[in-house]
């Protein structure tokens, strides 16, 4: 199992979000319940290769 932050909003009587690790790549549900559900389909999509030319976000350290 694996956690992922999500940020979401309610626009009139849709839920929105994106995984903030790819924040370019919104979906929407009529439920929260319905945005998770597509918010994980959008990450096997992600992560399948499916989407091409994907965007991420890292963190970068320096010393």
């Amino acid at each position: 199992m694996r956690t992922l932050e999500y940020t979401y909003w309610e626009d009139g009587e849709f839920f929105v979000g994106h995984l903030n690790s790819f924040p370019d790549y919104e979906t929407q549900g009529t439920s929260k319940e319905e945005l998770v559900e597509n918010l994980v389909d959008l990450l096997k999509d992600l992560e399948s290769g499916e989407v091409p030319f994907v965007r991420r976000v890292e963190e970068l350290v320096i010393a």
